[in-house]
C-alpha cells in the first residue's frame, strides 16, 4: 500500500530525486498562470491581426547578428513564399495556443507550441550580452512548459471531460495513449 500523500510531486534527472509538495492554493495558481499566459499570447495575436497586413520579415531580417538564429531568420525574410506563410502562422498560431490555454484544452500541445514560439523569439532577441541571458521571453518560455508540466488543462479546464470522453467502452486516453502527451 502506497503512503504518498496526492499532494507530493516528484521525479527523478540525472540521479537526483526531486520530491515537493503542493500548497492548497497549487491548484488555483496554476489555473491563474495558465489563463494569465494563454491571455497574454492571445492579445500578442490580436495586436498581430488587429494591425493587419502582419509582416514579421522586418524582425527575421533585423536581427542582432550574434544571434545564434541570424542566419536562419535573414533567410526565411528573404523568402517571400515562406513569409507568407509565416505572416498567417505566427498570429494564427498565437491566437489557437491563448484560446487553448483559457479554455484548458489541449494544453500541453498549446504550451509546448507557446514555449517554441518563446524560445525562437529568444534566441532571435539574443545579442551575445550575458545580461540578456534571463530575457522575459526565456521567462515566458518556462511559464509555457511549466503548464504543461503540471497537467494544468486538467485543473478547471477542457481537458479533463476530453481525456474522460468514452469510446468503445474506454475513457479517450486509455483506448489512445499517445493523447496523454497533448492533453493535460
Amino acid at each position: 500500500m502506497s503512503t504518498k500523500n496526492t499532494n507530493e510531486f516528484g521525479g527523478e534527472i540525472g540521479g537526483i530525486t526531486l520530491l515537493g509538495k503542493a500548497h492548497s492554493l497549487s491548484a488555483l495558481f496554476i489555473v491563474l498562470l495558465r489563463a494569465t499566459i494563454g491571455g497574454m499570447i492571445l492579445f500578442a495575436g490580436l495586436g498581430k491581426v488587429s494591425e493587419w497586413p502582419f509582416d514579421a520579415a522586418g524582425y527575421l531580417a533585423n536581427v542582432a547578428p550574434a544571434s545564434p538564429v541570424s542566419g536562419l531568420f535573414g533567410a526565411m525574410a528573404a523568402n517571400a513564399t515562406l513569409m507568407e506563410f509565416v505572416n498567417v502562422f505566427v498570429p494564427a498560431t498565437q491566437l489557437l495556443i491563448g484560446l487553448a490555454l483559457i479554455a484548458g484544452a489541449f494544453v500541453r500541445l498549446a504550451a509546448l507550441g507557446g514555449a517554441l514560439q518563446m524560445t525562437l523569439f529568444y534566441l532571435g532577441g539574443w545579442s551575445g550580452d550575458v545580461l540578456a541571458l534571463f530575457d522575459s521571453t526565456l521567462v515566458y518560455a518556462i511559464v509555457f512548459l511549466t503548464v504543461a508540466a503540471f497537467g494544468a488543462g486538467r485543473v478547471l479546464g477542457l481537458d479533463a471531460y476530453i481525456e474522460r470522453i468514452e469510446v468503445g467502452g474506454q475513457a479517450l486516453v486509455e483506448k489512445f495513449p499517445a493523447l496523454r502527451y497533448v492533453l493535460g
